[in-house]
């Protein structure tokens, strides 16, 4: 499996930085993950193009993770693509059809096919194999970890928007890569995301090889290497990078 951040940004966007996507391939199959502002064209720039992403997983509904999801509806229509599958919490099917019902004239372009989920249980999207878990954010939405098939053990894990919890650090315990949400630095008062030391200090005990940060406001411009080292002071013993758009990691489950 290989991951590419296609989008490590926020609802406050940088020209470095894009709203939040992220591309999962293993072999000719692909999952994209959130689908905000900016994430189509990134993901125009990678192999497997809109034309070969057929199925999105949705971690929550707001705008910065969904933005360009009619955009893409539409440029694989355009492209001649017939499908598209929607993945994502309760409220999928109502988001779409809200968004269908302003942009009708993209109803029935292609073969919609929506599908909701819940926390706990395991299911597949795309051929891969995910669980999805609750998050603490202003909007309800799911973490995931994700399998290369249903048949093998999680190597990755997202966050999604969320506070750091223990119950999201067990999720991703034994996964190779976890990239979480890490909005902020530490001077910054806020609810539904998590300081570096917050994280730290959740994933004290979670065992991960390798932390991805993600989700970076304007904020955190200059300050990774202070946010680095507070997660570490916070106890978690990994690696610790700061995601970027474009980046390609291949996870493997060792």
């Amino acid at each position: 499996m290989q991951v590419t951040f296609l989008g490590t940004g926020s609802a406050m966007p940088t020209g470095s930085r894009m709203q939040s996507g992220l591309l999962l391939t293993a072999g000719s199959r692909s999952l994209l993950i959130d689908c905000g502002s900016g994430v189509l064209h990134r993901l125009a720039n990678t192999e497997s193009g809109y034309e070969g992403v057929g199925s999105i997983l949705l971690t929550h509904h707001h705008l910065d993770h969904v933005a360009d999801l009619l955009p893409l509806l539409k440029a694989r229509w355009l492209a001649g693509e017939e499908h598209l599958e929607v993945v994502g919490p309760q409220g999928t099917k109502a988001l779409v059809d809200g968004l269908l019902s302003v942009h009708d004239y993209l109803d029935g372009r292609v073969d919609l096919r929506i599908r909701e989920v819940t926390a706990g249980h395991a299911f597949e999207v795309a051929g891969f194999g995910i669980e999805g878990h609750e998050t603490r954010h202003s909007m309800d939405g799911l973490a995931y970890r994700v399998a290369d098939s249903a048949d093998e053990s999680p190597v990755f894990a997202f966050s999604g928007d969320s506070e750091a919890t223990a119950g999201l650090a067990r999720f991703a315990d034994g996964c190779r890569v976890l990239a979480h949400d890490c909005s902020f630095p530490d001077d910054v008062e806020v609810s539904g995301h998590p300081t570096p030391t917050q994280l730290g200090t959740a994933l004290a005990d979670c065992d991960v090889d390798r932390l991805y940060l993600t989700h970076l406001y304007p904020h955190t411009d200059g300050r990774h290497e202070e946010m680095r080292q507070a997660i570490a002071a916070g106890g978690f013993d990994g690696e610790i990078r700061v995601a970027r758009d474009g980046l390609r990691i291949g996870l493997t489950r060792s």
